[in-house]
């Protein structure tokens, strides 16, 4: 037994509205350099939909993932090592910018510099690629909210003829979506520099830099499609995790920034050792609780011995993303069947079985109603099945049960009314209540619980600089003349600086607003302090 340490996330799709806050605070973040305009490291799909890219989950063509061959063993969806050499420098299974979108802004010239005119003016769309006229046909959230046109989902396109002439009419959810930091990542079987890899002390997957040379096997191997490839640097980029937030105890942006407060993010403890037959298991529907299995109790007595710090075991035994994934079995994998096991779940909503009930002039709330309607209600569930469980309705129903019965039952407390726990729950009277609280009362502590990285005491401060933060990083630079070699790179926010400013109850720096200062006086940290005169 090896026993490693994960820092995984869970969303619960039921607090999801579909704002995109999440979406806009990572692009600010991560992706707001010359290149990756059409990058989304964190996007929010809504389903039923295509996703982003366009029929990302249709493997038939995409061709990511693992598969199982002939003798039982795993290999690349994509091909092996010979396959690649024959690809490597033309690569025919990639999505297109068409099937991502081509990035444009607006000739907004065109539209200050107008004469005066009976017409109005407007700014057209130009291309960020080609600098020339385009037309708007295609984005990351184009279909969004609308959930009424379910044949080009490759998802429901698995499920009955029935489904697909009703569904619109049953359910609709957002689905919020980032690289799922795989235990068994395809991605990086994929590529042939070797510049991606796991870390190994908390399992974030990364891109060096310097190492990728641009062949995008990646972007295929990756089932999600959450490899991206800037046309500027030639190199691949992905979500990073927020990692250096992370390294000091802070959550990743797009969880400090969700306004549902839908995201948790906590340590899970597996056994490496067990990764490769857990993903093996020939049955696509044995994987959901093959990979429950790889991870390990963290009371467990194999873990005192392990090699682990102190504060990782005991972030572990406080981890919310445990509990809602190994202790009450609401939380699920995204595509288990691609046998990647990802390490970001989903706690399905029970909101849209409610919503269809209550339609009917049932009580939506009431537990009996409820787990009659999650029976009857079986095109929302086979739906939710083919996203989590491969198809297995039997894990989609338990946590819908269950979130049904936390609902009926704290909906009866509160009014005061007989609250027995109800039929079929599977949790008891004092579970029901502390799952209740980390979905609904959590604190910022319980529903972030991350140590800090290895080696990185807390309070120790280090100016960092990152070379992907400025228009100049690694590639971006042209070859000759005055703009050549690199330039002196900026200095970033320092993130132990960062987490001071956010936890602390005082004004812990003396930086000056510029907006509000009216140009009169010396604001204390405007000016360096002046010296007395001796």
């Amino acid at each position: 037994m090896r026993i490693m340490a994960q820092i995984a996330m869970v969303m619960n799709l039921d607090k999801c509205i579909g704002c995109h806050t999440c979406s806009v605070t990572c692009k600010q973040t991560w992706t707001n350099r010359p290149g990756v305009e059409y990058v989304w490291f964190n996007n929010v799909e809504t389903r039923p939909g295509q996703g982003y890219p366009r029929r990302y989950e249709d493997q038939d063509r995409w061709r990511g993932g693992w598969t199982l061959n002939r003798k039982g063993k795993l290999e690349l969806r994509a091909g092996g090592r010979l396959r690649k050499l024959l690809t490597i420098f033309a690569n025919p299974i990639m999505p297109s910018i068409q099937d991502y979108y081509e990035p444009w802004t607006y000739d907004y010239e065109n539209l200050t510099n107008a004469p005066l005119s009976s017409d109005i003016p407007v700014a057209p769309p130009r291309s960020l690629i080609s600098g020339e006229p385009t037309k708007i046909s295609w984005s990351a959230n184009w279909d969004d909210s609308l959930g009424g046109d379910p044949s080009p989902d490759p998802v429901l396109a698995q499920v009955s003829d029935q489904v697909k002439l009703s569904f619109e009419e049953a359910f609709m959810f957002y689905l919020p979506r980032i690289c799922e930091h795989c235990l068994n990542p395809s991605c990086v079987a994929s590529c042939p520099s070797g510049a991606l890899y796991k870390r190994e002390e908390d399992g974030i997957v990364l891109v060096d830099q310097d190492r990728c040379r641009g062949w995008r096997m990646c972007v295929t191997g990756c089932p999600y499609k959450k490899m991206y490839f800037n046309h500027k640097t030639g190199k691949a980029e992905k979500c990073t995790f927020c990692y250096p937030r992370v390294e000091v105890g802070l959550p990743t942006v797009c969880s400090e920034t969700c306004v549902g407060r839908l995201r948790y993010l906590g340590v899970l403890l597996y056994d490496a050792d067990r990764v490769s037959a857990a993903a093996s298991v020939p049955d696509e529907r044995d994987l959901y609780e093959a990979q429950l299995d790889v991870f390990i109790d963290p009371d467990d007595p194999a873990v005192a011995s392990a090699d682990l710090p102190p504060d990782w075991v005991e972030a572990a035994r406080r981890s919310p993303v445990y509990q809602l994934i190994k202790k009450y079995r609401i939380a699920l994998p995204l595509h288990p069947e691609y046998r990647t096991l990802p390490m970001v779940w989903y706690v399905p909503p029970l909101s849209p079985v409610v919503d269809a009930l209550a339609g009917t002039g049932h009580d939506g709330e009431d537990a009996v109603n409820l787990f009659a309607a999650i029976e009857a209600l079986r095109i929302p569930v086979g739906y939710l099945a083919e996203l989590f469980t491969a198809g297995d309705p039997a894990p989609v129903n338990t946590a819908l049960r269950r979130l049904a019965a936390m609902r009926s039952y704290m909906r009866a407390v509160n009014l005061g009314e007989p609250h027995p726990v109800p039929p079929d729950a599977g949790l008891s009277e004092d579970e029901l209540r502390d799952m209740y609280r980390l979905l609904a009362l959590a604190r910022y502590d319980e529903r972030y619980v991350i140590p800090t990285a290895y080696g990185n005491p807390p309070g120790v401060v280090e100016e960092g600089v990152c070379s992907l933060d400025y228009d100049g990083g690694p590639g971006m630079q042209q070859p000759f003349g005055e703009a050549s070699g690199r330039p002196v790179p900026v200095s970033i926010e320092n993130f132990h600086g960062l987490k001071e400013r956010q936890t602390s109850d005082e004004i812990t720096h003396d930086r000056v607003n510029l907006l509000n200062w009216d140009g009169r006086g010396t604001p204390a940290g405007l000016f360096p302090p002046r010296r007395k005169k001796s």
